[in-house]
């Protein structure tokens, strides 16, 4: 196969090659461990290494076409460019990282569909010109049409509404850990926020160049060059953060991003058990505002401390705000509240607190002394040592050593 070596054919060279290897690596991953994230990344990077073959095999001599004409027309028919599909593969990937239970619907192919069309007009236009009518027809032949302005401008913005969603769901999904889950900081996924700022990087570096070129300032090819080079390095950092970020998450939480909407008001009644209550909430959907006058019957606080205070439930390391309303007989939303209005705080600092407690009180007992701080971490529910810092500093104002030592 004609391939013309250089500095700039042979530089991209290798970020193709070892972009292609994390596809494949993604890939295999992604089918041992049935995890769509890596599925996901794999196609975005396939999709990578393909865009910066216009300029790989540019400097390589195919558009030339003196020594390969084939090379040539198979640059012109062949679509490298799909920044329609590229969008929504970044918002799924986001949500499949995300969301242990993402499910992928037949009707979420409608995303793919702009990319899908472009991709079957390149074929009807190889196949009427080389196959029927053997000469240029569709095809002018002078000019790729990945790089036709009305092309690169619908997959600007095709690719900036993507970006923003899967902003939105991620913001979305920072607010909802701290409320449904007590091991928040170890699924917080700052590998998430990490690759949007490299998809962000981008978006912004593609539409001032185009930009550029729009506004009728003439961008040399070596120049842009430089620009598929930026991209080759931001594809391989998330190529190789990416893969080794891909986490199996054990606990199938759902993500209910609606769920924290303000609960049901809890009329005027006799009732007294947690189950009558749930009852009536579900019979009486009165909308509970924010006034003062709404305030959380006793009994919830009381059930919500039996659980956490007798039963110890905050010593299960994976505990969710479900797991607990489930174990009260009621609703997580209602229980959201209930915690947020009643005790000040989220469900993840709720729970956090009630486990450094337990710690404090053992670090405080000289029965204890001969086991170390983490073991007793461990034993009241936390699952690492940096969450436990954190947690045990926000609840104390100190640290554990120093609170040790104090004691």
């Amino acid at each position: 196969m004609y391939f013309e070596f250089n500095w700039r054919s042979g530089l991209l060279l290798v970020f193709f090659v070892h972009g292609l290897v994390y596809a494949l690596l993604l890939l295999n991953k992604g089918i041992k461990k049935e995890t769509q994230s890596d599925f996901w990344l794999s196609a975005f990077l396939f999709f990578c290494i393909v865009y910066i073959c216009p300029w790989m095999l540019g400097y390589a001599g195919w558009y030339d076409g003196t020594e390969c004409m084939e090379c040539r027309n198979f640059m012109f028919y062949m679509p490298m460019t799909h920044p329609l599909i590229m969008a929504p593969i970044i918002y799924f990937y986001i949500k499949s990282l995300l969301n242990p239970k993402f499910v992928f619907y037949k009707k979420d192919l409608l995303h793919f569909l702009p990319g899908i069309l472009y991709i079957i007009w390149n074929i009807i236009v190889a196949v009427v010109d080389n196959l029927l009518l053997k000469k240029y027809y569709l095809m002018d032949g002078q000019n790729d049409p990945d790089f036709q302005n009305w092309y690169i401008a619908l997959g600007l913005l095709s690719l900036l509404s993507y970006l923003l969603m899967s902003l939105r769901y991620y913001k979305q999904y920072r607010a909802f850990i701290v409320n449904e889950l007590s091991f928040a900081d170890n699924v917080q996924f700052k590998w998430a926020s990490h690759f949007l700022i490299a998809c962000f990087i981008y978006f912004f570096s593609s539409s001032i160049l185009n930009l550029l070129n729009l506004f009728g300032l003439s961008i040399e090819y070596t120049t842009t060059w430089w620009y598929y080079l930026l991209f080759a390095l931001l594809f391989y950092y998330i190529a190789i953060t990416g893969y080794s970020h891909s986490i199996v998450q054990k606990k199938k939480y759902s993500l209910d991003f609606n769920r924290y909407t303000l609960p049901p008001q809890l009329p005027n009644s006799s009732v007294s058990t947690t189950e009558d209550i749930a009852f009536e909430l579900i019979q009486n959907p009165i909308e509970l505002n924010a006034e003062p006058n709404n305030a959380i019957p006793e009994i919830w606080k009381i059930k919500v401390k039996e659980a956490l205070e007798i039963k110890k439930m905050y010593q299960d390391p994976e505990l969710t705000l479900t797991d607990l309303a489930t174990e009260l007989g009621t609703n997580a939303s209602l229980l959201s509240k209930i915690i947020n209005r009643s005790f000040g705080m989220n469900f993840n600092d709720y729970i956090n607190q009630y486990r450094v407690m337990e710690v404090k009180l053992k670090l405080e007992n000289p029965a204890n002394a001969n086991l170390t701080i983490m073991s007793l971490a461990y034993d009241a529910g936390f699952n690492s040592k940096a969450t436990f810092n954190r947690a045990f500093k926000k609840h104390t104002g100190e640290n554990p050593k120093t609170y040790q030592i104090k004691a």
